[in-house]
């Protein structure tokens, strides 16, 4: 008798979930990777107004990571082209999702097209149907719509919010949290990547009554405009506070050195390792599990995605 694959829900977007994705996908585990659909800048932002289409940037990223497909269309789906009236800038697999979703008369059904043509292990989920407008209000008080300008603000964040404030969730969305053996925030922009998804309602809802572990895994280093200073609770409390629930269980972060000229690096950019407060995530009730999680990419600091996901999948 085969046993059923151990069902894992990822919720994010942005390049480091892209990562981990590639690990996971090595492993016999069910695949869910819910995506953000409130990205407005190049290419996604550019589809989004002219089609009126939630932005495909993240979706593909997430596509390529999971494809089971030769490196080189893996490089032709990310390919952006420099010159043309109308095509510059604009990335091909973005346009192929945007076409797709055209033929489909649906942006979900054309991603689960995309899914099948590029033979995608796991789903990949638009948090909603409808394209979203993030917003962020700043300590200051002061606001700043759009995804992509709100870190160049420079201002400290007190919450986001999404326009619509009450969009319609992805029914394949929600059920995969209320499926879920394991459920997986992040890595990623905390503001700009993982909080937007949770606003959707019905999915904050899934999230706090499903039976899964939630683990958080927090990012190594601190992201300028969004979270400068910012300790490992600190990235906790933050989705505690929008959700206004308890709903992390687990957080998972490095405790490798980072090399000295990487640390130069990064506080050059304005960025500096997570902080981790103990004493703080104990009072918050948080599991924690460290790990020497580094991987380095060029001048870049990636979880090691192999590594990583063997921990979380211990967690089951």
């Amino acid at each position: 008798m085969m046993l059923d694959k151990a069902k894992v829900a990822v919720i994010g977007g942005g390049t480091g979930l892209s990562v981990l994705l590639r690990g996971l996908k090595t492993f016999p585990v069910d695949i869910s990777a819910i995506i953000t659909v409130a990205d407005d800048g190049g290419s996604s932002g550019r589809l989004r107004e002219e089609l009126n289409i939630p932005p495909p940037g993240d979706i593909r990223n997430v596509l390529v990571a999971l494809s089971e497909v030769e490196p080189l269309f893996e490089e032709l789906l990310q390919h952006r082209f420099e010159k043309g009236n109308g095509l510059s800038g604009h990335s091909l697999g973005n346009l192929l999702i945007a076409g797709m979703s055209s033929v489909m008369g649906d942006f979900s059904r054309g991603v689960q097209e995309m899914s099948r043509v590029l033979n995608v292990k796991g789903r990949v989920i638009p948090v909603s149907n409808q394209h979203l407008t993030l917003h962020a209000r700043f300590i200051d008080g002061s606001s700043c719509a759009g995804e992509s300008k709100i870190p160049l603000v420079g201002k400290r964040i007190d919450r986001v919010f999404l326009d619509p404030a009450n969009p319609v969730p992805s029914p394949e969305a929600v059920h995969a949290l209320e499926e879920a053996n394991l459920i997986l925030l992040g890595p990623g922009s905390l503001y700009t990547s993982i909080i937007p998804n949770l606003l959707v309602p019905g999915i904050r809802e899934a999230l706090m009554n499903a039976s899964a572990k939630k683990v958080y895994i927090c990012n190594v280093m601190t992201q300028p405009g969004e979270t400068e200073e910012y300790s490992v609770g600190d990235h906790i409390q933050a989705i505690h506070d929008h959700l206004q629930a308890n709903v992390v269980d687990s957080v998972i972060m490095n405790t490798q050195e980072i090399p000295f000229s990487y640390r130069e690096r990064y506080y050059s950019e304005g960025a500096e390792p997570v902080a981790i407060d103990r004493e703080r995530l104990d009072e918050l009730a948080i599991q924690t599990i460290d790990d020497e999680l580094l991987s380095f990419d060029n001048d870049l600091l990636r979880h090691n995605a192999i590594k990583l996901s063997q921990r979380l999948l211990s967690l089951m």
